[in-house]
């Protein structure tokens, strides 16, 4: 699979999902704009992509400011900064991303500018390798919560498009079905961009993993007639509290699951939770461009002076969650406090309480 995203001779390397499934282009950012008009398009996206993305943006930023001393660099590297955070308001990596390259600015600054520069690429390469990590222990940690001949209900893309390789929710399929068990995804096409249609079918068919692809209005009929074995979704912001947003629809679908007794995951590195926020009342929530809503693949499907909302993600309420699936582990929402301080170890042997 072409990598989401990789800095490659000086330039971010960003594959454009909005032209998947039907044509694979990756765009050459030479500059930190481009970078972010590709996070504010969604040429990337997914809250782990675009968390990778900011940090990359901020280090090719970087490497075009002249400064002979520390202060003058970061005076010019902080509109750098403040331009790709930004770009989207709701997913807390993109923000995590860019300050974990703002801290690690600071606790460098009595090197040279040069050398100061090298090792900002350098930092933001790691945050893509670990990404991955976490990813693949999301993946280790959550699989045991899916048994042989669950069928599963998705939302949205949560695989490698949506992080640096390998994927979140998608991730934790990937590997229950590396270990040879034999599960089906019904994949929700999420209007109204169609994330689950054109990218987790596409990833889905490139991993041989069987899958049926349902109209977003299908769900709970599936549910009603005891196919869907559970729901596994990603998150683009979880709070204090365990309420988490995700792409808009996610709410419906965490409903569907409480009415029907059908166990809710979400799945999200732990640079997913903003323990700045008590509850979800509090996440910004992207509201995008109507002609989202009024066309689908560029084509018309309403009248055109008709109103239109686009809120991008919906917030699900913690009582909705049965369990969040980090790289350290399974958490009941009301236990991912433990988090805060980073006193839970990333090993596969970790609390997960959930089974």
């Amino acid at each position: 699979m072409v990598p989401t995203i990789e800095w490659r001779n000086g330039i971010v390397k960003i594959l454009d999902q909005t032209r998947l499934p039907f044509e694979v282009q990756v765009v050459d950012c030479q500059d930190y704009q481009m970078v972010a008009r590709c996070i504010k398009e969604m040429k990337i996206r997914g809250a782990p992509a675009i968390g990778v993305a900011g940090a990359m943006g901020v280090a090719l930023g970087a490497q075009a400011i002249q400064a002979e001393d520390f202060d003058n660099f970061y005076h010019q590297l902080l509109p750098i900064c403040e331009g790709l955070a930004s770009t989207r308001p709701t997913a807390v990596n993109l923000f995590w991303g860019i300050n974990r390259i703002k801290r690690f600015v600071h606790e460098n600054q009595t090197k040279s500018v040069s050398e100061l520069k090298h090792l900002i690429v350098k930092e933001a390469q790691k945050i893509l390798s670990e990404d991955i990590e976490c990813n693949k222990a999301i993946g280790a940690h959550g699989s045991s919560l899916i048994h042989d001949g669950d069928t599963i209900l998705t939302h949205c893309n949560t695989g490698s498009l949506a992080t640096a390789g390998y994927g979140t929710a998608l991730g934790v399929i990937r590997s229950a079905w590396s270990e040879g068990k034999l599960i089906r995804v019904l994949v929700d096409e999420t209007r109204p961009v169609l994330q689950g249609a054109r990218l987790t079918t596409w990833e889905l068919l490139q991993e041989g993993i069987p899958a049926t692809l349902i109209t977003d209005s299908m769900a709970g009929y599936f549910m009603k007639k005891g196919i869907v074995r559970l729901c596994l979704v990603g998150a683009d912001r979880i709070t204090a509290n365990g309420d988490t947003a995700n792409k808009i629809g996610t709410y419906g679908v965490a409903v569907l699951a409480k009415a029907h007794e059908i166990p809710f995951y979400v799945a999200a590195p732990v640079s997913t939770i903003d323990f700045n926020l008590a509850s979800g009342e509090e996440i910004p929530i992207e509201e995008r461009d109507p002609q989202e809503v009024l066309k689908v693949l560029g084509q018309p499907i309403a009248p055109k002076e008709i109103e239109t909302a686009n809120p991008a993600f919906d917030v699900t309420p913690a009582a909705y969650i049965t369990a969040i699936i980090t790289d350290r582990g399974v958490f009941r929402p009301q236990d991912i406090k433990q988090l805060r301080d980073g006193a839970v170890g990333t090993k596969k042997s970790g609390p997960s309480p959930i089974s």
